[in-house]
């Protein structure tokens, strides 16, 4: 990928490096050393780091390079390029400023390889951060199971042993359920198998027949122990079942397992 870089500084030989032998690595803009306009460019360019060619920068110039870090909250990387006197003095007078020092005498090819390595290692930190911070979020984030079962007694009970680790939503039948899945994202459902008028394998079907709902693990809730509608439910691929009544310790380890 291409890197955009906004480049300042007095020294126009660097900068004419920067836009004549190094255009396949950065995308390159200039602008000049007043506090304004390299406030200005980097708002509408947004670059990815602001090279400093130092050339006898005056000390007014280095200072507001601090003001500039400042002000990006350490969002926009500050590049020095110079001879190693000039590099020591922006160093001394604008501590803790530059995040990379690429001291001359170098090639044109030892510039473009550090400042493209220093933006390669930042990005992939930076979505490794980002990474990081979304599963956290992920693994923090309550779990939303649906219960659907037409025992009122049955719904209450689940709902008490699951409140205090997951957002638990109730249905009394599955036209009802249906109709709450169409608005609301769920983790699990937890089904009865028999239920009047639409029992527990017509709604599952139906949640499968539903590309939006398809992949939602289903656990079928029974007190059916007969081999053969068992092995009815279970050919209708839910993820599992559980037989009334429900062993608590078993209910928390299996929907643990799916989720």
């Amino acid at each position: 990928m291409k890197y955009k870089i906004l480049l300042t500084g007095g020294n126009r030989t660097i900068i004419d490096e920067f836009f004549l032998n190094m255009d396949s690595a950065f995308d390159c803009f200039t602008t000049s050393l007043r506090y304004e306009d390299i406030r200005n460019h980097a708002k509408y360019v947004k670059p990815d780091a602001l090279v400093y060619c130092l050339n006898n920068e005056s000390r007014e110039n280095i200072s507001q390079m601090v003001a500039i870090k400042q002000k990006s909250h350490g969002e926009l990387p500050i590049i020095i390029v110079g001879d190693a006197d000039e590099c020591d003095e922006f160093i001394r007078i604008a501590i803790n400023t530059a995040d990379l020092v690429l001291k001359r005498p170098l090639t044109v090819t030892a510039i473009q390889d550090g400042l493209f390595s220093f933006l390669e290692q930042r990005r992939i930190k930076f979505e490794e951060t980002m990474e990081r911070l979304r599963l956290e979020a992920e693994a923090n984030k309550r779990k939303h199971i649906l219960v659907i079962d037409d025992d009122i007694r049955m719904l209450k009970s689940i709902k008490e042993q699951l409140h205090d680790t997951y957002d638990v939503a109730t249905a009394l039948n599955g036209k009802l359920a249906l109709k709450f899945l169409e608005t609301k994202e769920i983790d699990l459902i937890l089904l009865d198998y028999e239920m009047p008028d639409e029992n527990g394998p017509a709604v599952l079907t139906k949640i499968r027949e539903n590309n939006k709902l398809a992949d939602i693990p289903v656990l079928f809730l029974t007190g059916v122990t007969e081999r053969d509608k068992i092995q009815s439910a279970l050919s209708l691929k839910p993820q599992g079942y559980l037989l009334k009544p429900i062993d608590h310790q078993k209910l928390i380890e299996t929907i643990q397992e799916f989720i």
